[in-house]
Parts: C-alpha cells; structure tokens; sequence
C-alpha cells in the first residue's frame, strides 16, 4: 500500500493545514459567559508559528494517521496554533523560534513530547500522524477570580450543539488533506471518546476509533505513572504503524 497520496499539482499536506487554518471561523451564538478562542485570529505567534511548522514537517504529500483532542487550551495551540505543543516545546523539540512567542508551559504538551521522543523524535513521528481537536478551535469561560480559564465543548449542552456544524465540517476539511480512515485515535476516554464513536458511527469517517487517556489527566493526575502510559501509546501506535 501507498503511503504518499496521489499529488500531481496538488498542494502538499502543510499548505492544506496552513489553508484550514488560516480560514478557521467559529460564528455561531455560543452561551452566556463563553467565548470562541481563536490562536490565528488573536495571538501574533499562531500564524508565523504552525506555518513554519507545518512546513517543516509536513511538506509532503504523505497519508497520515489523525489523533483527535477537545479543543485547544489557552496555553499550547491557544499560542502555537498547533495542538499539543506549547512555546518551550516548539522552541526545544521542535528547534522553531518565533519571536512574538512567549515562554508558556502546557503539561499536555510536556507528556505528548516525551511520547513522541520515545517513537523517535518529531520527525519521525509527524511523518506518520497528524494532530489536531475535534474541535479546531478552543473556548474559554471566566472564572472565579476573573481570570479566563479553558472550557470544553462538551462541558456545556448549548455550546456542544452550536459547535456540532462546525466539528463536522471541520473534519470533512482535515480528512481530505490525505487522512486515512483505518483508526482515528482520540485523546480522552471518557466525553471526548463517546462523542467522537457516536459521530463516527453516524457518519461513518473511520473503520475504528481508539481512545487514549488524555496527555492532561496524565500530566496532572498519573505523572509518576507516565510511563506506563508512554508505553501504551507506543504500543496501540505501533499496531498501525505505516
């Protein structure tokens, strides 16, 4: 089996998520007290940032495997525009500087970069996944102190159904950046992971969806025990390796 995707003319892999990207927009009346989070329409770094890494790692025309998140937090794609990776891992892992960058620190990117050195570095990682949210673009709430804090689309039964449109139109887009429909992994195994089987068994996008604990429970809750955790990602990634 192939694992480049036809290209003749077509754009590559990273010129298409540079394109989604660009013209991601969430217009839809969303609840009292949350608001939409988009990294490329408010923070300086997300555009400069994901170009130059999609650049870098995406340049092709490969078929890739998606891994799906919530929805981006305030400090990781909420800054890079790339999910899962905050300012420090972009900058160290990823040898990308972008100035208008500040230093944050997201512990679920902590964990997915310790995952991805142990399949053998970035680049050999992306070459064969993509990651992303079923959600492309994050919300945030305020909280007590008046602070913005990260809101999930799950947490709140207006926002899921105001959202529902553009999830799935967001994904139809992603799947045809060269996208294969054997398994979608999905980071979360609770609401993430029912909401996402319960789409797909709708709509029929992938022959399987395999969930994962979430990088942030793992982080927060299991941090002793993450290699455990290490290990079984490496080890349900490697039985679709390509």
């Amino acid at each position: 089996m192939s694992h480049t995707a036809p290209n003749g003319s077509d754009p590559t892999f990273a010129q298409k998520v540079i394109d989604f990207n660009t013209n991601l927009l969430f217009d839809a009346p969303l609840p009292p007290g949350i608001s939409v989070m988009n990294p490329f329409r408010e923070n300086a770094c997300a555009i400069p940032a994901s170009t130059a890494f999609y650049r870098k790692y995406y340049d092709d025309h490969r078929l890739r495997r998606i891994i799906l998140g919530i929805n981006p937090g305030r400090f990781g794609a909420g800054l890079t525009g790339i999910p899962f990776t905050d300012p420090k891992r972009l900058a160290e892992c990823c040898q990308i500087h972008i100035a208008d960058c500040p230093s944050a620190h997201e512990p679920s990117s902590v964990f997915v970069y310790e995952v991805i050195a142990a399949l053998g570095g970035e680049t050999a990682f992306y070459r064969d996944w993509y990651i992303n949210s079923i959600c492309p673009l994050g919300f945030t709430s305020n909280g007590k102190n008046g602070r913005q804090k990260n809101f999930n689309y799950y947490d709140h039964p207006d926002l899921q159904r105001a959202a529902l449109p553009f999830m799935l139109e967001s994904l139809q887009r992603q799947l045809a950046f060269g996208i294969r429909r054997d398994a979608c992994f999905c980071f979360g195994m609770g609401k993430n992971a029912v909401f996402i089987e319960k789409l797909n068994d709708r709509y029929g996008f992938f022959e399987k969806i395999v969930p994962l604990e979430h990088p942030r429970y793992i982080a927060q809750y299991k941090w002793k025990e993450r290699r455990e955790y290490i290990n079984k990602y490496i080890s349900l990634f490697g039985m679709y390796s390509s």
